[in-house]
């Protein structure tokens, strides 16, 4: 066994909408002490442009943002690709667009691969637990041309968990069958099911987990900061052990509370495990 493999999620030090706000974030990240860092890759909005958007970052430019990240001691642990669409959060399940965020979403895997960290994670949109529904359809449809594509440039595209139970996840996967679509486990996210289906989750999706993040949630103070809150870690950490669990613990925390400090009590928090 060895320590675990701690990056942060780079985004909860804010937007990256430029080289000099990138870096500013790669040296908060290196001088906290984490491994990794994973890298937000899609712009924010229509009025908040991203640096690593697919659509303006070139191959020249994925090479000097990958020796940056080099620069400072660090790896990248994946990507993020969250999109929404006219009227639902994940834009992966409604028809309106739909076409122009396959093919977004299909840059993000492509560049994913060129930066040698082949991993883009996303809520694609709310998974009904009825087959038969229209809004499955287009889901099915929509996340395994996503997947295919992945199969073709050697990616993997990852469905964050926490907006369905994990067993209807698990059909959803199943049913796609595809080898490029796995999971980004939250166990933050996992507890709107309750703290049990936190770990009960983990054995019921192991085969697909290939990234997490590392975040938790207390209802009393409203933080994230991981060790702090409700997730039971013991018991997380020993499910992830079980199921051969090697990847990324990508320390998340989107409250904007003291984040610095959250994310540095959290990694000291989690740096007494081995997996």
């Amino acid at each position: 066994m060895g320590k675990l493999k701690i990056s942060l999620a780079l985004w909860s030090l804010g937007a990256s909408p430029d080289v000099k706000t990138l870096e500013d974030q790669l040296r908060t990240a290196a001088e906290i002490g984490v491994k990794g860092v994973q890298l937000w890759c899609v712009d924010y909005g229509p009025t908040l442009p991203c640096v690593l958007d697919p659509d303006r970052c070139n191959s020249q430019f994925r090479y000097e943002i990958r020796e940056l990240v080099k620069s400072y001691g660090l790896e990248i642990s994946g990507f993020c690709a969250q999109l929404s669409g006219p009227r639902r959060f994940g834009g992966l399940n409604e028809e309106d667009g739909l076409d122009k965020r396959i093919e977004k979403t299909k840059k993000t895997l492509k560049l994913a691969a060129d930066m040698g960290s082949p991993i883009v994670t996303t809520h694609p949109g709310r998974i009904p637990r009825d087959k038969n529904s229209s809004i499955y359809a287009i889901m099915k449809k929509s996340v395994s041309e996503i997947a295919r594509y992945g199969e073709d440039v050697g990616a993997f595209f990852c469905i964050e968990t926490g907006m369905e139970p994990a067993d209807v996840l698990k059909s959803f996967l199943e049913d796609v069958g595809s080898t490029a679509l796995k999971v980004n486990y939250d166990p933050a996210n996992m507890l709107h099911f309750g703290a049990d289906e936190v770990v009960k989750g983990v054995r019921t999706l192991g085969r697909w987990i290939v990234h997490t993040h590392a975040k938790d949630h207390n209802p009393k103070t409203r933080r994230a900061t991981v060790g702090e809150g409700l997730v039971p870690w013991n018991d997380y950490i020993a499910a992830l052990r079980e199921i051969g669990y090697k990847g990324w613990f990508a320390i998340e925390d989107e409250t904007g509370i003291d984040v610095v400090e959250s994310i540095t009590r959290g990694k000291k928090f989690l740096e007494k495990y081995e997996i």
